[in-house]
């Protein structure tokens, strides 16, 4: 800022000035809330997008329900179908079996009137005598069997002949029964024994086709209906035994030969595989929609926040630049520059883009994880527990590799502002380096910090570098558990194949979240640190308002009277007044020259003469008017300052000297730069006038000098500051722009700050400024008589020039 107010700055700033990364907010909570009520205009497009965000996680989480049943319909649709054929084996199994089928066994056979079919054995001439004899030891046997039901080992060992004669023809349900059809019905209800009594002959017998007769088939097997479709007596016929042979109910190369190769048609199509299309079409057609739908939310949302984090940074830029315009200039002598600017731009771009990206993301996240959960446990508690599991397993490690890797990084940060410090101390000092050959201590003491940013870097790195693979690792391990219980589930008919594939979705909703909350969580920590220097900023004490101050000067009618009062000041941070009891009187027109050592408040006081100060006492009057009761902008508008420190912005030479000012000719602009020496470099420059410049251009300090003198003459102002102005300029420059300065302050009230003391050898009157008062005040030739303060230091200079 100046001599007398010099501030080094914490480290803190120092690092934000480096552009090294923020702390952490010192309140996260009151941060946060402070952040949320500024977005007060904003708040129900920012409730818009969070709803927007809510249900496009919530049609997310509903897609794998649906695009489970989907794959269950397709699958449904490959394979024959289970359920029919479960249904037609029932309703055939109910015809053959039970107490039905038995007792109509026995009606047709005639089993209670063996006894009396008996004696048309024994009365038959054409059976033997042996013939007859043997049928009475075996009905003899069978009078001695508690279950008649036994007999037919029995029957069977008789000729065909006595059969015959023994089961005559007769009829049921008014279907004509042969003998020849019971007795071979006999012969398969012995087969059917025989390969129920013993393991070794299941397989011999399921090789085997009953051929039931064309009568017995009449009265077992009766029409009925599935789905729309009626199944014939051959048609059931036709089914089991096809199927009979069919032992393993997984074969479905062999089921879907035995399906293709049956004769019944109606049979055929209610058990052949065939997919529903309008089904599948319509759960395609909903589940595209959730998928569309939830995109559609997310993408507006996304903008909507876009358009609010960079509408609000708008704000906050305008509500800073409107600030930096209203605090004092005590302000800037307590922070650094850099600090201001990291405000400005770094923390401003940190929420914004941390807005943007991390409130939608956070608020999306918590949903999935919260809704996946809900869904899981409603689809199947034994999956979920499964899902949720193996997550955790791999979360566990995650959050144990996270808290080793924490202080690498801490480690690295510090190391990193260590290095950043050491490079920018040298680069700034590179002359002074060199010049005492410091390189190689230089260059070994960056070695050595190089060395220790790189350890740090590598295993922070390194541990960070797990963390994508981690969660690789974490989904594929929850998609081989699902994958591995869903399989078992699946074969118990717990759950269907579509379940699991909708588990493998589930997964994936529910280990992302995790990593995105914790993400949205650390961008919130920065923007939280970002909000509070903003706001802090912003709630700064502002300079003393100014809307009661009616008083104006006008520069075109205004004298040019300056008087100092007793001025007292004192800066915030100093033990001690700045300035003491200083008192001045400069007349209209007069050239006021203001000497003195370093730190003897000779800048303060032009300073306090700006009001960039507020004095503690006394009073500066222009015209007799108390600065007091003038505003800021009336008062500098009175002013043309030309400073030791120069200042040039983007843009062409005549821009830089116009800076401000409309009506300014090009012939004036030339005139002022030829006065001050200016027009021959100028002419050097590619494009003359027009030639672009700025303050990283190779323009040497005595150039820029010239170019803000030349920019003060522009202005046409009753009062004029020069402080230090020539500092920059050699020698015979320095007299050419005496030369001009001479003619811009004819008929002005000038004050000029110089060491140079030949520069003001013409001054009307010298104030000899020590420790903050007037210790001598006079002309050139006066004060060399007095032989005091101001004759010690010209002498000085003098002896100097000579040496």
């Amino acid at each position: 800022m100046n001599e007398e107010n010099k501030n080094t700055g914490s480290p803190k700033k120092m690092r934000r000035m480096r552009g090294e990364p923020g702390e952490k907010a010192k309140n996260f909570k009151a941060a946060i809330i402070r952040m949320f009520g500024e977005l007060g205009k904003y708040k129900f497009i920012v409730i818009l997008a969070i709803i927007l965000a809510i249900f496009s996680a919530i049609l997310s989480i509903l897609a794998p329900n649906k695009l489970s049943k989907l794959t269950d319909e397709i699958q449904n649709g490959l394979v024959v179908n289970q359920d029919n054929i479960k249904e037609l084996s029932t309703k055939i199994t109910n015809n053959l079996e039970g107490e039905d089928i038995s007792k109509k066994v026995q009606e047709i056979l005639q089993v209670d009137k063996l006894q009396e079919n008996s004696k048309n054995v024994i009365n038959d001439n054409t059976i033997s005598e042996k013939e007859k004899n043997d049928f009475l030891n075996v009905m003899e046997e069978i009078s001695r069997l508690d279950d008649k039901q036994k007999a037919l080992p029995y029957l069977l060992k008789l000729p065909e002949n006595v059969l015959e004669k023994l089961f005559l023809e007769s009829e049921y349900d008014g279907v004509k029964i042969s003998s020849k059809d019971k007795i071979e019905v006999l012969k398969i209800l012995q087969k059917m024994q025989e390969s129920g009594n013993g393991e070794e002959n299941k397989k011999d017998s399921q090789q085997n086709k009953y051929v039931i007769p064309e009568s017995f088939k009449n009265v077992f097997f009766k029409e009925f209906e599935i789905d729309g479709k009626i199944i014939s007596v051959d048609g059931q016929y036709e089914f089991i035994t096809s199927m009979s042979d069919v032992t393993d109910k997984k074969d479905a190369a062999k089921l879907y030969q035995k399906i293709d190769n049956m004769q019944e048609n109606s049979i055929k199509e209610i058990i052949k595989p065939k997919m529903n299309i309008d089904t599948i079409k319509e759960i395609a057609l909903l589940l595209g929609g959730l998928y569309l739908v939830s995109a559609i939310f997310s993408l507006i949302q996304s903008i909507i926040m876009a358009i609010v984090s960079n509408r609000f940074a708008q704000d906050l830029r305008s509500r800073i630049s409107v600030k930096i315009n209203k605090l004092p200039l005590r302000y800037f002598d307590k922070h650094q520059f850099g600090d201001i600017l990291s405000r400005v731009t770094n923390d401003i771009d940190t929420i914004a883009q941390n807005m943007n990206q991390s409130l939608g993301t956070l608020v999306t996240s918590i949903t999935l994880f919260l809704g996946t959960i809900i869904m899981m446990f409603y689809t199947n508690w034994i999956m979920a527990l499964t899902a949720i599991s193996s997550s955790i397993i791999g979360f566990v490690g995650m959050g144990a590799i996270l808290g080793k890797s924490q202080k690498y990084f801490s480690a690295r940060q510090i190391e990193l502002g260590k290095l950043n410090g050491h490079i920018e101390e040298i680069y700034s000092g590179l002359n002074v380096v060199k010049v005492y050959n410091g390189k190689k201590e230089a260059d070994k003491k960056f070695d050595e910090l190089n060395e220790k940013v790189r350890e740090s870097n590598q295993k922070s790195q390194f541990l960070s570098g797990i963390m994508m693979p981690l969660m690789g690792f974490i989904g594929n391990f929850g998609y081989v558990a699902v994958c591995i219980v869903g399989a078992i589930l699946t074969m118990n008919d717990i759950i269907s194949f579509g379940v699991i594939v909708a588990f493998m979705t589930y997964v994936r909703l529910f280990t992302n979240p995790l990593s995105q909350i914790a993400q949205a969580m650390t961008s919130l920590q920065s923007t939280a640190a970002a909000s509070e220097r903003i706001f802090e900023f912003v709630d700064e004490e502002e300079m003393d308002s100014q809307e009661n101050i009616t008083k104006v000067l006008d520069k075109d009618t205004v004298k040019g009277h300056i008087e100092f009062d007793n001025v007292v000041f004192q800066y915030d941070n100093n033990d001690k007044p700045t300035i003491k009891n200083f008192t001045a009187d400069a007349k209209p027109g007069q050239k006021i020259a203001i000497v003195g050592p370093t730190g003897a408040g000779k800048t303060t006081m032009v300073n306090l003469l700006m009001k960039f100060y507020d004095i503690n006492s006394g009073d500066i009057r222009i015209d007799g008017v108390s600065t007091k009761e003038l505003t800021r902008e009336n008062i500098h508008d009175l002013f043309t300052m030309v400073l030791q420190d120069t200042w040039l912005f983007n843009g062409t030479v005549r821009e830089n000297i116009v800076y401000n000012r409309a009506d300014v000719s090009d012939e004036r602009v030339q005139e002022v730069c030829k006065e001050v020496g200016l027009d021959h470099f100028i002419k050097t420059l590619p494009h003359g006038y027009d030639a672009n410049i700025s303050e990283s251009d190779s323009v040497s300090a005595g150039q820029r000098q010239l170019l803000t003198i030349a920019r003060g003459m522009i202005e046409n102002s009753p009062f004029l500051i020069l402080d230090e102005a020539t500092s920059n300029v050699d020698t015979r420059t320095e007299e050419l722009v005496q030369q001009a300065m001479d003619k811009l302050t004819e008929g002005k009230t000038s004050f000029i700050i110089a060491h140079r003391l030949s520069t003001i050898k013409n001054a009307d009157l010298i104030l000899v400024m020590k420790e903050g008062n007037i210790i001598e005040q006079g002309n050139h030739d006066e004060l060399l008589k007095q032989n005091g303060f101001y004759a010690e230091l010209y002498n000085s200079q003098f002896e100097e020039c000579i040496d």
